[in-house]
């Protein structure tokens, strides 16, 4: 019961589960919502239980309230405290931004309905533990393309402009008890960059590497230690978005 807990969304692949590996490597326990992948959701306990804490899957679809309220239930039941909360779960489409007419509205609702209304219902339904917990920290999953325009379908760019917001506006709502910050990845290498680019992945990554700073494309263990870093330490810093490309928007 001293060890600190955090519930990681969407951590059974990608960002989430390099997250929850990382802040279980920390000492914390972890819970590990998934929504759907519940073998990669079982995986990744597994892979945290090795660091000596607990581990424990929760499934929910965040779009879902009712099924969120019972997911943080189960994490006070289970753990009796929650001391970061890193909302990551999100969802997209494959309408290309130029494909206007091909976008359907029910698609703009889904991804709506999981990337902002699914992370303020998480949130809302995490406060009350939140508060009990010295230094409380709230992480939000952002992207570049909520900051600038890039190659995302409109729904998905525009649900990450209104995460930056949302978590702006909660870093005042919920402060001095809780800490509210944002990352905002650039290109990352993986399988969600892979469904976008397609048979152009390599060439379009390796593209973007040599014009990045850093001289490569961002990793989810990069998104990870960032994540980590505001969630253990930066006790002074809330409201803020730290974009993770490696230099690349900085400099072109």
């Amino acid at each position: 019961m001293e060890r600190p807990v955090a519930l990681v969304t969407g951590a059974a692949r990608g960002i989430g589960r390099a997250t929850a590996l990382a802040l279980a490597a920390k000492g914390y326990d972890v819970v590990i919502n998934y929504s759907v992948s519940a073998d990669a959701a079982a995986e990744v306990v597994g892979q945290a239980r090795k660091h000596g804490g607990r581990a424990a899957v929760a499934q929910a679809d965040i779009a879902d309230e009712a099924a969120v309220v019972r997911m943080v239930r189960a994490v006070t039941e289970e753990f009796g405290r929650l001391d970061a909360l890193v909302n990551n779960a999100g969802v997209t489409i494959d309408v290309p931004p130029a494909d206007l007419n091909g976008l359907a509205m029910s698609d703009w609702d889904r991804v709506f309905a999981v990337n902002v209304r699914g992370l303020f219902q998480v949130t809302r339904a995490c406060v009350p533990l939140l508060r009990e917990a010295p230094g409380a920290a709230i992480v939000n999953c952002a992207s570049i393309v909520g900051l600038r325009p890039g190659p995302q379908p409109f729904p998905y760019a525009a649900s990450k402009a209104a995460v930056i917001n949302l978590t702006r506006t909660l870093a005042g709502a919920l402060g001095p008890r809780i800490r509210v910050n944002a990352v905002a990845p650039g290109w990352m290498e993986g399988e969600w960059m892979q469904a976008r680019l397609g048979e152009n992945y390599d060439r379009l990554m390796e593209r973007r590497a040599r014009m990045t700073p850093l001289r490569r494309c961002v990793t989810a263990e990069d998104v990870a230690a960032t994540i980590t870093s505001l969630v253990t330490s930066n006790p002074f810093v809330t409201g803020e978005v730290v974009v993770i490309d490696g230099g690349y928007s900085a400099t072109t």
